[in-house]
């Protein structure tokens, strides 16, 4: 194939991401939190807290149309040891067709004692987080933080990507610790990324 179709290729399977990603917020834009797809750069920057020596699965959530997937498994995960939570079903089964072996999830992140079924008690080596904590009440962002806190070892982080300027969940320092750990210019909109580890 010559190097220009396969740069129209590249850019085309782009576009259709894009699109789908669109579509998909405009069908649901409580459970999307931006108008594009997570920039490879983010996708990158998020899953270079990924231990592939633990030995521990990772838990996703919010994998959309699998960008940050792709950084997570090109970081050393096997597909196998990917538990990925999506709340969209058409994001899902798009996932599903294209990343074989990850343990793909259809449900609610804010519900994962039940969402994540034979894997409720499974501890995690790190979560990589692309949910929208913004279109949520303070109290839910909150419990979400702890309850996936408590699914790996201490120490572990837990990443959030987020598009306002501060913490998008509440300093509790009893409880958690916060880190601002990047702000990436190039993703569409500027993203920052946010880490929440253990107190004890």
């Amino acid at each position: 194939m010559s190097l220009r179709l396969r740069v129209k290729e590249k850019f085309g399977r782009k576009f259709d991401e894009e699109i789908r990603f669109f579509k998909g917020w405009m069908s649901n834009t409580r459970a999307v939190g931006a108008i594009l797809p997570t920039s490879a750069i983010t996708a990158r920057r998020m899953a270079s807290v990924v231990d592939p020596e633990s030995g521990l699965p990772v838990l996703e959530l919010g994998p959309g149309t699998g960008v940050i997937t792709k950084a997570i498994l090109e970081r050393g995960i096997e597909p196998e040891k990917l538990v990925s939570i999506e709340y969209s079903t058409d994001f899902y089964k798009q996932l599903k067709a294209h990343f074989d072996g990850v343990h793909f999830i259809n449900g609610d992140a804010f519900d994962l004692s039940r969402t994540l079924g034979a894997f409720k008690d499974q501890q995690f080596d790190s979560v990589i987080s692309a949910v929208p904590l913004l279109n949520f009440p303070m109290h839910r962002r909150v419990e979400l933080i702890e309850d996936l806190l408590s699914r790996i070892p201490f120490g572990r982080p837990v990443v959030q990507i987020s598009y306002g300027p501060m913490s998008p969940v509440v300093a509790m320092p009893d409880r958690y610790r916060i880190q601002h750990f990047d702000f990436v210019v190039r993703n569409i909109p500027p993203a920052q990324l946010w880490i929440y580890r253990k107190t004890h």
